[in-house]
């Protein structure tokens, strides 16, 4: 995943495991203190571990993501991040196909997101939408959210096949 001529990087994307719990309380919070993802206290990313991909590069975790069950037919990937230095590589994209892909086994078939990160999801295959036609996710998240009458994320939606 390096620029040619130089050492080529391995990413491998897998399920998070307790030992992640502190890199990925920390990518997270770099995000949160940003105001652009939800920030996520240890004991919340523990309880909520098995929702999360990792992505390492070279043995070391660089990017995460998670899903959220807000349907029968409805998931949201969420805490999508990738550490400095290794964005724009692939990383992220590895990480929503493999999201989508355990939405697939799950027998979901739509993936919403609401992100600031717009063209890189629709170079995914979402679509942008209106984010009021996800009333589970404006009553799990939204409704305890500071940004709740002021959101500026974009709502994306993907219909898996």
């Amino acid at each position: 995943m390096k620029a040619t001529g130089e050492v080529q990087t391995v990413v491998v994307c897998r399920k998070a495991v307790n030992t992640d719990l502190d890199k990925l309380a920390e990518i997270i919070h770099g995000y949160a203190e940003k105001g652009i993802m939800l920030p996520r206290s240890k004991e919340v990313l523990k309880y909520l571990l098995d929702t999360f991909v990792v992505a390492e590069a070279d043995g070391e975790l660089v990017g995460c993501g998670s899903l959220c069950q807000l349907g029968k037919d409805l998931v949201e990937i969420r805490s999508l991040g990738i550490t400095d230095g290794f964005k724009g590589q692939g990383i992220g994209r590895m990480l929503v196909e493999r999201l989508m892909e355990m939405s697939r086994e799950m027998g979901i078939s739509k993936v919403m997101a609401l992100t600031y990160e717009v063209e890189f999801f629709k170079r995914v295959g979402f679509t942008v939408v209106n984010k009021e036609i996800f009333p589970e996710k404006v009553w799990t998240d939204c409704i305890n959210c500071k940004k709740q009458h002021c959101c500026d994320e974009i709502a994306v939606l993907k219909q898996l096949v």
